[in-house]
């Protein structure tokens, strides 16, 4: 619990854990931070009569089947309440249910974001989700290694748009409302993003398929991308930086700040 005397116009709940290898070490934690610290910061909103932001995240889809994909705001989720994946995805799903009943039992204007895999300047290079693992290999003139069956696509929306994104839903977004944010275009395979990579960076970069290793948690979604058109509608978004020129940002950063730990 938080007291704060100042008046304050907005809440906007960006706290978690949200990095697979993490939150499989501190699943309580992750629970926590998702549960009890929205609840928390809900309680603030309630008081001084902000509004508020909840960070959600698109992993509460689970692994949507086919008819599903690109994913909207309406699908309701495939998730395992039990799995090594749950204290992450049930935790933001239950962050959510708070959401909606601080908003209709207690007027609180809420919003939710739904991120797609966010990335760019800033990105801890012992995160180890994919691009900042390729980039501290790449630093280090080794192998990339890409996990598991290498066909599970993502999409991947670069740091301003993103917050673009972010901030035309703290100043534009609809009372109650839930808004996929990120990049639709393209969806692409773990080889595909090497092979794109290997063209941003004009050099030679070797890859190769393994097993997940052990800290990194099963159950991974085969699919990811998102509907965006909810929020094109609502709030005129729309993604600016294509995929080659985000990579060509984010390395040309990690060249800069990353040591080659991986």
């Amino acid at each position: 619990p938080l007291e704060i005397n100042q008046d304050i116009d907005h809440v906007i709940h960006a706290a978690g854990i949200a990095s697979p290898h993490y939150y499989r070490i501190y699943p309580l934690e992750t629970l926590d931070v998702a549960i009890n610290g929205t609840r928390n910061m809900l309680n603030i909103a309630k008081e001084k009569k902000s509004k508020f932001l909840f960070f959600s995240s698109s992993e509460i889809y689970g692994d949507p089947d086919l008819k599903n994909i690109p994913t909207s705001e309406k699908y309701k989720g495939s998730v395992s309440t039990q799995g090594p994946r749950s204290c992450y995805d049930e935790g933001k799903r239950v962050g959510e249910t708070l959401c909606y009943i601080f908003q209709n039992n207690y007027d609180v204007h809420t919003n939710i974001v739904r991120p797609f895999n966010f990335y760019g300047p800033g990105m801890q290079e012992k995160d180890y989700r994919v691009l900042p693992n390729f980039a501290s290999r790449i630093k280090a003139k080794l192998t990339l290694k890409v996990s598991g069956k290498a066909n599970q696509t993502r999409t991947f929306c670069y740091i301003t748009d993103a917050i673009v994104g972010l901030f035309k839903v703290i100043i534009d977004g609809k009372n109650g409302e839930v808004y996929n944010i990120g990049n639709p275009n393209p969806e692409i395979t773990m080889i595909d993003l090497v092979k794109i990579i290997k063209n941003v960076k004009n050099s030679e970069i070797t890859f190769e398929i393994i097993d997940y290793p052990e800290s990194y948690p099963s159950d991974e979604p085969n699919r990811r991308c998102p509907d965006i058109q909810k929020a094109i509608d609502h709030m005129n978004y729309e993604p600016t930086v294509n995929l080659n020129e985000g990579l060509r940002r984010f390395l040309n950063w990690t060249d800069e700040n990353f040591e080659g730990l991986q």
